[in-house]
């Protein structure tokens, strides 16, 4: 019997859009696309005292989307990526749309932060390649809904709805909870990455923080009684085989069992 979706923990990594930055910060500037974006980078970063470069999702194009099935009892079905291996930004946007509105339109979705990036980005990807989403953007209790079940953002959650400024992000979470977190990189590192060709390093960075996010979401089912401590731990357990059987499969899933201790 195939398992029922019931849940779809997703994360998207992004990159600067290098033309659209040069186009509308520096029309008048003798520089290249890229200098645009470091130029951009060190104002965010002086802004920001230091703390970060990373430029704001109306000036990102999303390059890795991932994606973990979830079925009503909490237990993974299935990881996958969007338009893997070739990551083609307008193919994943369709795709993107289409799974929202179509395969998971009785699921309920899970991000951390996605209120506050991650669906806004692909929001203004549909108006950038005229994709339509219908069911999203008309049904005042689907995904755009703060407050429902269709959307599930875990930082604002945690935040009590911006109440307070989560510190430290899924970092800190996943590792309270003894999960990996950040390793080896941060979301500032993925334009690096993406010029140097690492793209299966992005893919893995990606489905890492769809892991940290699935673990963090458990842990807040714990706190509304949806689950037991001791029901967490069996899914856990089950989740870490589920890694094991599949690791030979799925780009991310060896690192992660390696970083976990």
């Amino acid at each position: 019997m195939e398992q029922q979706v019931k849940y779809v923990v997703f994360d998207i990594e992004s990159i600067p859009n290098a033309p659209l930055i040069k186009q509308v910060k520096y029309p008048h500037l003798s520089i290249g696309e890229h200098d645009a974006v470091i130029k951009f980078q060190e104002e965010i970063l002086n802004v920001s005292d230091g703390s970060t470069w990373f430029i704001p999702v109306t000036f990102q194009l999303p390059v890795i989307v991932s994606m973990l099935e979830v079925d009503e009892k909490f237990f993974p079905i299935r990881m996958h990526t969007l338009d893997e291996p070739q990551f083609r930004t307008e193919v994943i946007v369709h795709q993107f749309w289409e799974a929202i509105e179509g395969i998971y339109n009785d699921a309920s979705y899970v991000t951390f932060n996605g209120r506050g990036f991650d669906f806004p980005l692909m929001e203004l990807m549909a108006f950038r390649f005229g994709v339509t989403a219908k069911r999203h953007f008309k049904d005042k209790f689907a995904s755009r809904f703060r407050f429902g079940t269709k959307h599930i953002d875990i930082h604002d959650w945690l935040s009590n709805f911006g109440a307070i400024r989560m510190q430290g992000g899924l970092n800190l979470l996943a590792k309270v909870i003894d999960k990996p977190g950040k390793v080896e990189m941060t979301g500032d590192d993925v334009y690096d990455l993406f010029k140097e060709g690492k793209l299966q390093s992005i893919h893995e960075y990606c489905i890492s923080d769809v892991l940290d996010t699935y673990f963090v979401f458990l842990r807040t089912r714990v706190m509304i009684g949806e689950l037991s401590r001791e029901r967490e731990g069996v899914i856990i357990q089950h989740t870490r085989d589920f890694l094991e059987k599949n690791k030979s499969a799925v780009k991310g899933f060896e690192q992660y069992l390696t970083n976990w201790k």
